[in-house]
């Protein structure tokens, strides 16, 4: 995820990377752009009846939330639901009808004997609690022997992403009574609590007299955090660049981290991406010197760390033990392979983690044959037996790339339901072929594959790649030289079960320029837009509001059409320029992110974690009933440069939506991003993550809730303490019906 604050962004987003500077062209004729402004003035929102759903702080909106009894329909109607307005309430709000109830919050206990949470900066074991910065979410089903059962719709596992922490200058102020240190050395305590919240929860929730709860002391709950032990699969499993202090044998390593977007494997495992890790570890001033200025150092300027960059957190000065000089990427030992320091550790982060959910004694593994980049989600494309799986995957970090993964091993239906879930990972994750994609201005595309076998890699002139394993490591090195195109960041994507074709959130891209200079680059038609967006006094230029691509394969297997699906844009900017989509004010929205189709209803759920728009409505979700590639028309953008010059960006974009195929189905509180989404195979629970709500919090006034950006879920009525704290919800229809319809 985009770590959104409403600040300068260079001076505080460690996730918002921005490190490729290859000179790879966005595509293969460039026509240019000119600058747009939006309106200065913004609509205003239509008054609405609400009414506050007692216990939750929650909005229903758009009428009465009184169940109504009729005879159910042959079909649900999708999205007949009252569209939620735009809010800056500091409530989490759903329509009319539906009731959001929270969960699992941050520091609520998952083993028997840990205190309930006190939430005021005092609390401990974390490593026994649910981590911070709920994210991506995964359902696991149980029967009532607590044993797997896809089928189940009362009882499950969730496996939640704890991607990050809420911080200002260094700790996470939340955590900590004073809000800790924000000068160096930190403290090892307050470094213990924060490496803690890091990394995924499973646990066990269940419904009881027609109320979901969690299950504080299942047997089947557990964390991984920045500390456990994890296991190197695939290609790179072995490798030189993978030997460290911990693991001389560059087999195994230590913890997942900043994990955001997931994806469920049909043999029943959970997938977690390790997203903007890069941040978190320091290199000295002098390191590219006392490595000899070798290819090791190539890589680490592509991932983003330069000598004597800072850590994000600090973690590298909390002792002398390893499990803080882990964080320090620099040469500091004496031997030729890394065996005695930890300069290759950042080699370990970066992958799809595979998890099985259902069995807490297995040790986790890291999928290095899907590549290593700012991972979100991994969807798997149709599932047929006897061809190969597809995996989709997006790099999240401003002018990165899109990637597939397709495996060696053809399916096998009886692999659904192997006892041996991670062997079957093995099967199907260690071995294959990685692609990255290719878009062009026509509206086609090609997947091209990442190997020494392809001239342009063995060749590349910039990094010289010795096998597999270089290749699954220095993932982006490789699509640069390929002249992969680079993207507006993206972020999740998804598969739509009618069709099969794949959907990309691309939130926002600031990089995007009509006259660029030093790391920008023009718009294209991929990413056609370049313009300025108001908020309030403050100019914000590039693709702020960002846009959702799509891809369909056809028979052949390495080309593709596309087309943009939806623009993020406010409902009164520029339809020729900006709102091209032409939203309304019932379904405008900027940034976004999460994305999940829902298997029960096809409803295609879009998540937004935003700083362009906040000034208006906090972050929301949407429903939408999207079409195929190819069902709108092209359309021209024109622009103009500076020197006057004037280009045509030709792009093509999909049908508009209607009130019946587009619309809101909920904002969040104040601060927070709206993330992550389960649901029961009936479709009539949806679990959704609200993370980081008060986010905009400064660290002085920690101590005073009255000056809290955001005190939910407090507010609630949920938990001890006012200090905000990111969430699980359970939403629920009040007649019982499918979510959605």
């Amino acid at each position: 995820m985009n770590h959104r604050v409403d600040a300068p962004e260079q001076a505080i987003d460690f996730n918002n990377e921005n490190s490729n500077t290859s000179a790879n062209p966005t595509f293969d004729a460039v026509l240019g752009a000119r600058l747009s402004r939006r309106g200065l003035l913004r609509g205003s929102v239509g008054s609405v009846g609400t009414a506050v759903l007692a216990g939750f702080g929650v909005t229903a909106c758009g009428g009465s939330d009184d169940p109504v009894v009729v005879e159910p329909p042959a079909a649900p109607k999708l999205l007949g639901f009252g569209a939620v307005p735009k809010s800056l309430a500091d409530v989490v709000a759903v329509p009319a009808g539906y009731t959001a109830s929270v969960l699992f919050a941050l520091g609520d206990p998952i083993a028997s004997g840990v205190a309930a949470y006190k939430n005021d900066g005092t609390d401990g074991d974390y490593d026994k609690r649910a981590g911070d910065h709920h994210d991506g979410m995964e359902w696991f089903g149980l029967g009532a022997d607590g044993k797997r059962n896809d089928n189940a719709t009362e009882r499950g596992l969730l496996a939640i992403n704890h991607e990050a922490t809420t911080d200002e200058k260094l700790s996470s102020f939340f955590l900590h009574a004073d809000g800790g240190t924000s000068t160096l050395p930190r403290p090892a305590a307050e470094v213990d609590k924060e490496t803690a919240i890091h990394g995924i929860a499973v646990v066990e929730v269940a419904k009881s007299t027609g109320k979901w709860s969690y299950v504080p002391g299942s047997a089947q709950n557990f964390r991984l955090t920045a500390l456990s032990a994890i296991e190197i699969a695939g290609p790179a499993r072995g490798n030189a660049q993978l030997i460290t202090k911990y693991s001389p044998t560059g087999t195994t390593t230590r913890g997942t981290l900043n994990n955001c977007g997931t994806g469920k494997t049909p043999w029943g495992t959970f997938l977690t991406g390790e997203e903007n890790w890069f941040g978190y570890f320091t290199r000295g001033a002098a390191d590219d010197a006392a490595r000899g200025n070798d290819k090791s150092v190539t890589s680490l300027k592509r991932y983003g760390r330069n000598q004597g960059a800072a850590s994000r957190h600090g973690w590298e000065t909390g002792g002398a033990d390893d499990k803080y000089q882990r964080w320090n990427n620099s040469k500091t030992g004496a031997s030729a392979n890394g065996s005695d320091d930890y300069r290759n550790e950042m080699n370990g982060m970066g992958y799809i983690v595979e998890i099985d959910a259902y069995d807490k004694t297995r040790t986790a593994k890291k999928r290095t044959g899907l590549g290593r980049f700012a991972h979100e989600s991994a969807a798997f494309g149709k599932v047929e037996a006897g061809k190969p799986l597809s995996i989709y995957m997006g790099d999240d970090s401003r002018g990165e790339y899109i990637y597939k993964f397709v495996s060696t091993a053809t399916w096998n239906p009886a692999d659904a339901n192997a006892n041996d879930r991670l062997a079957i990972g093995d099967k199907y994750m260690d071995s294959g072929k990685l692609y990255a994609a290719k878009f062009n201005a026509d509206g086609t595309g090609t997947w091209v594959e990442l190997a020494l076998s392809n001239t342009a890699i063995s060749g590349y002139a910039a990094y010289k790649f010795a096998d597999a394993a270089d290749i699954a490591i220095n993932t982006r090195i490789a699509a640069d030289a390929v002249g992969a195109t680079k993207m507006d960041r993206p972020e999740w994507n998804a598969v739509n079960p009618a069709n099969g074709e794949i959907y990309f959130t691309l939130t926002n891209n600031s990089n995007r320029s009509v006259n660029p200079t030093g790391s920008q680059y023009l718009p294209d038609a991929a990413n056609p837009r370049a313009y300025t967006d108001m908020k309030g006094t403050s100019a914000q230029n590039g693709n702020p509001n960002g846009h959702l691509v799509r891809m369909k394969e056809g028979a052949a297997v390495l080309a593709f059409t596309w087309d943009v699906y939806l623009f993020g844009a406010e409902a009164g900017a520029d339809k020729a320029m900006v709102n091209i989509s032409s939203l309304t004010a019932d379904q405008d929205f900027s940034s976004p992110d999460g994305l999940v189709f829902s298997k029960a209803t096809g409803i295609c759920w879009i998540q937004t974690d935003d700083g362009a728009y906040t000034d208006v409505t906090n972050c929301m979700m949407l429903a939408a009933v999207p079409g195929s590639v190819g069902d709108g028309a092209k359309k021209t953008l024109s622009y103009t440069k500076a020197d006057g010059s004037k280009m045509d960006i030709v792009t093509p974009v999909g049908k508009a939506a209607t009130d019946s195929t587009l619309k809101r189905f909920l904002v969040g509180p104040k601060g927070s991003e709206i993330t992550g989404l389960a649901e029961t195979p009936d479709g009539k629970a949806i679990f959704v993550n609200i993370q980081h709500p008060g986010e905009g919090t400064a660290m002085a006034n920690v101590s005073d809730a009255t000056k809290y950006q955001s005190q939910w879920p407090a507010n609630a009525g949920y938990g001890a303490g006012k200090r905000p704290r990111s969430a699980t919800i359970v939403i629920t229809k009040n007649d019982g019906g499918v979510i959605g319809s």
